[in-house]
């Protein structure tokens, strides 16, 4: 019987793939690279959908830079350049709950350009301050945009330069394209509990320790959202600057969502569920945060030995993943 060329060239063709596959395999294992599968697992408990946004003008207010600032569509959008930044604020202050933003950043050059989402009261407490941060820190072309968050506690934030005493992790968001489309950003506060997340996956968990108030805020905070020029830290410790020839540098907000308990609500009134296993994160959720923790996480505060972890006593009992 004849044999067929074009099946020939087929199990060649095949063969030739399955050789490559392997050399390129061998390549991996001796270069140490380890392959992760592109996505986190699925966290199982999406909170941003079971909230409901509301428009723009409802929930929040100018704070500064109004004419770097345009509503419309439900959202806001800001921006920067060398005239101004732009912030706004919540019209309310809130003492526990959910509040989330879809963002879209922009590409290209945005070193020393920071775009934020976070709690603060430093306008009511001045010099002595609360405040949980997610910094998006602007970036070079071809490197990942940094996402940091940050916890600063009764005026830790508020000292000169050496004595701000922060509570920083960095993850690289290098697992999608922040800049290609909106993603969903999120601080889940309670009085038990700070839950960090990214399109619904926890990032970071930042528990209460004691019922001392040295660790942990529980005063009422206001939701900003802000860019700015942070040049002297905000890429590769100010290495990169913010180069004007590149602006403006926008950053887009939607989907705002504030499901919270105002300081003058009942007692009744509780902040969401943060995950599906009532006030704790399920397995699945748990999972999740610790595929983040170990490929993308870029710097710990507790894990740090230049730190004085005297001031920040919550590393003396950290473990991975609950920080």
């Amino acid at each position: 019987m004849a044999t067929c060329c074009c099946c020939c060239f087929g199990r060649q063709r095949h063969a030739d793939a399955v050789a490559l596959l392997l050399l390129l395999l061998l390549l991996v294992a001796a270069a140490g690279v380890v392959v992760v599968d592109a996505q986190p697992p699925s966290p199982g408990f999406y909170p941003s959908k079971r909230f409901r946004p509301r428009p723009f003008y409802r929930d929040f207010r100018n704070l500064w830079g109004a004419q770097h600032q345009s509503v419309g569509g439900g959202g806001v959008t800001i921006w920067l350049d060398s005239t101004s930044g732009s912030g706004f604020k919540s019209r309310r202050p809130f003492r526990s709950g959910y509040f989330g933003a879809s963002i879209k950043l922009q590409p290209g050059y945005t070193a020393g350009v920071i775009t934020a989402f976070y709690l603060s009261n430093s306008e009511a407490h001045p010099g002595f301050h609360d405040e949980v941060d997610m910094e998006f820190l602007g970036t070079t072309p071809g490197r990942p945009y940094t996402l940091q968050t940050n916890v600063y506690v009764r005026g830790s934030g508020d000292g000169g330069p050496g004595r701000v005493v922060g509570r920083e992790i960095k993850f690289h968001l290098d697992w999608f394209d922040p800049t290609a489309d909106f993603h969903h950003y999120a601080i889940f506060w309670s009085p038990t509990q700070i839950i960090f997340y990214v399109d619904d996956v926890p990032i970071r968990r930042y528990p209460r320790r004691s019922a001392s108030a040295a660790t942990f805020p529980r005063r009422p905070m206001w939701v900003y959202g802000s860019i700015w020029d942070a040049s002297s830290w905000a890429t590769d410790d100010g290495r990169y600057r913010a180069d004007y020839r590149y602006s403006p540098f926008v950053a887009r907000f939607s989907g705002l969502l504030l499901r919270a308990c105002s300081p003058r609500a009942p007692p009744r009134c509780r902040a969401p569920r943060p995950g599906s296993a009532g006030d704790a994160l399920s397995p699945q959720q748990e999972a999740a945060m610790r595929w983040v923790q170990r490929n993308h996480m870029v710097y710990n505060y507790c894990l740090d030995p230049r730190r004085d972890h005297s001031l920040t006593p919550e590393c003396i009992i950290h473990h991975a993943g609950h920080t």
